[in-house]
């Protein structure tokens, strides 16, 4: 698949995660820890497949990925988790969005700044960064999750499918 194919269907894929839950949808445990799953997979794969990867591109990936996933803990401590028809959901609010904002501005300045320094732009994966800041809200969603003593709600027959 053409890397930039591949970009904006994780783009449009964001776009559409971040649209739900700005409606609020239910907490799916599968939706909210499948997506940082298949998108890291899918950047160490990419990362895999590179011909070159020096110490200074994993030092670079390193940071990245440790800032990546700490943004992603704090976006989700701006989310509301609520009950309704006994089940939790989860909306994001005008602060997650924001901090969506703040990522994806620190991302690409750490990007700028890795490759200025000579690291290999393909040795950081747009999929793999997504899948990181994806995968530290998940840890924190499911922190606050459990501690609310309610359950996930159960997955829909679709994936199309609103509720």
């Amino acid at each position: 698949m053409r890397t930039w194919l591949l970009i904006a269907l994780v783009v449009a894929v964001v776009i559409v995660l971040i649209v739900r839950r700005l409606r609020g949808e239910p907490l799916v445990a599968r939706e909210v820890f499948g997506a940082p799953v298949i998108l890291l997979a899918i950047g160490v794969y990419g990362l895999v497949k590179l011909e070159i990867f020096t110490f200074a591109d994993g030092l670079w990936l390193a940071l990245g990925s440790a800032v990546g996933c700490g943004l992603g803990a704090v976006r989700a401590t701006t989310t509301k988790l609520f009950e309704r028809d006994g089940v939790l959901w989860l909306r994001y609010t005008g602060w997650t969005f924001g901090v969506w904002v703040l990522s994806l501005l620190v991302n690409f300045g750490i990007g700028f700044l890795a490759t200025t320094a000579g690291a290999h732009p393909d040795a950081r994966p747009v999929t793999l960064s997504i899948g990181v800041s994806l995968l530290g809200e998940a840890l924190v969603i499911g922190k606050r999750a459990k501690t609310t003593g309610l359950p996930y709600a159960p997955p829909s027959d679709s994936l199309l499918s609103r509720r």
